[in-house]
């Protein structure tokens, strides 16, 4: 990321492809320049007869001009965002890290220097996200760009027509630029379809004023129908891609984790780990001050390296972040583990119990989930030495123990029921 960088920007090849990484936004750029001389001098100068129809195609086409060329050319021209310096290891525990001998070893360099850093997404082994070519802990949602070569953060994608890395320091003027080219190209197609259907309906390509006096040279005419063609092309093109990163937007997802998931520290893989709600989500892309949301200049919340998530907006606020992520998983699965750590809740919840019989139980006293199939499955068991008065024996038992089974009372050993001995030992006794 250093000085081997620099030496490559500036070596011949390096110089050579950045001129050729610009060719698509000169391309952009002759067509808009194009397409203005066609709208303006061809279409309203020579051809519109009626001056105040004329001033008012050409106040609207400017204003969307004006809009599309501001934020193209916020969207090129702002730095890419970078990792500051302090996300960087140091050489001696990079040298530690290589030098490591198994995966253990190097996950706990790695998560000793990111204690203190703001850091929740993982690999898919549980590691902490590291670079090795920039040598820095990769803050949350950002990537290295093999073409800007360096960790962009919130990297969304590294877009050839604007020749920079899409990502949070330009995803809002990316997004403008893309609404207001299709506003830009939907408005000249909307204004040149009527002089399209005159090209169609004259065989000779050549249209006729009122008076019966051309209204234009024949190549003109060529001008303002390249035009229209031209403008709804891009314009179906960027009905889609705009709708797309509408969408993106909305759910708060870039392009790459839209393919795939981040990775958290608990709750694991979640496209949805940085959905606050539509307006939220808005807002962090466009910021809170409506009357600047349609402008292209920064107002976008954060600094691109501490991200709000789903479980700090709606979390259960216990004050430790990302832990409502572990909420991603079932109720069953969390209520298995609070009865795999609380018996007693295990036996109020596995035993019913019956409201219109007597609970009698006495403090030493065990439960069995084996009992016998013949006996009902909320028994009540007393022990006639301490509840000898709520309890009318019926027969005698030699050990002064029954049991209670329903309305009956039994002696506990030896024990007929329908002819079927019971084999309910001493220590089964609750």
């Amino acid at each position: 990321m250093g000085n081997e960088d620099n030496r490559r920007r500036r070596s011949p090849c390096s110089c050579c492809l950045s001129v050729f990484k610009w060719i698509p936004v000169i391309f952009i750029f002759g067509v808009i320049a194009w397409s203005y001389y066609a709208y303006v001098v061809e279409l309203c100068v020579l051809k519109t007869e009626n001056r105040a129809a004329m001033i008012f195609m050409l106040i609207f086409y400017h204003i969307a001009l004006v809009l599309f060329l501001w934020s193209y050319w916020q969207t090129i021209n702002t730095p890419v965002g970078r990792v500051p310096a302090q996300w960087r290891i140091p050489d001696e525990e990079v040298n530690q890290l290589f030098r490591a001998d198994n995966q253990e070893t190097q996950k706990r360099i790695l998560n000793n220097f990111a204690r203190s850093l703001p850091v929740t997404n993982r690999t898919i082994n549980g590691s902490v996200r590291f670079c090795e070519k920039c040598k820095i802990i990769k803050p949350d949602r950002s990537h290295h760009c093999s073409v800007c070569s360096c960790c962009v953060l919130k990297m969304d994608h590294h877009c050839p027509w604007v020749n920079n890395c899409v990502n949070f320091s330009n995803y809002k003027f990316f997004v403008l630029f893309l609404g207001y080219a299709l506003v830009y190209c939907l408005y000249v197609a909307f204004t040149t379809i009527h002089d399209f259907i005159q090209f169609v309906q004259n065989e000779n390509g050549l249209a006729v004023s009122e008076q019966g006096q051309p209204t234009g040279s024949g190549m003109g005419r060529f001008h303002i129908l390249f035009l229209f063609f031209i403008s709804i092309m891009f314009a179906i093109s960027l009905v889609s891609l705009f709708g797309y990163h509408i969408y993106l937007v909305l759910v708060n997802r870039t392009t790459l984790e839209a393919f795939r998931a981040p990775i958290f520290n608990i709750g694991g893989p979640d496209k949805n780990g940085y959905n606050l709600g539509r307006y939220a989500n808005f807002c962090e892309v466009f910021g809170d001050r409506w009357q600047l949301w349609f402008i292209p200049v920064f107002t976008s919340k954060g600094d691109g390296l501490y991200f709000t998530t789903s479980s700090d907006q709606f979390g259960s606020g216990t004050g430790q972040r990302y832990d409502a992520m572990g909420n991603t998983t079932s109720a069953a699965a969390a209520a298995s583990s609070r009865l795999d750590v609380n018996h007693t809740d295990k036996l109020i919840d596995a035993i019913p119990l019956n409201n219109h019989q007597p609970h009698l139980e006495p403090d030493n006293v065990q439960s069995s989930s084996n009992s016998h199939p013949l006996i009902p499955s909320s028994p009540v068991i007393v022990n006639i030495d301490q509840k000898a008065d709520a309890v009318p024996a019926t027969k005698t038992a030699t050990n002064n123990h029954v049991i209670m089974i329903g309305d009956q009372v039994v002696p506990k050993d030896p024990l007929q029921l329908n002819g079927i001995p019971s084999a309910i030992a001493d220590d089964r006794i609750v």
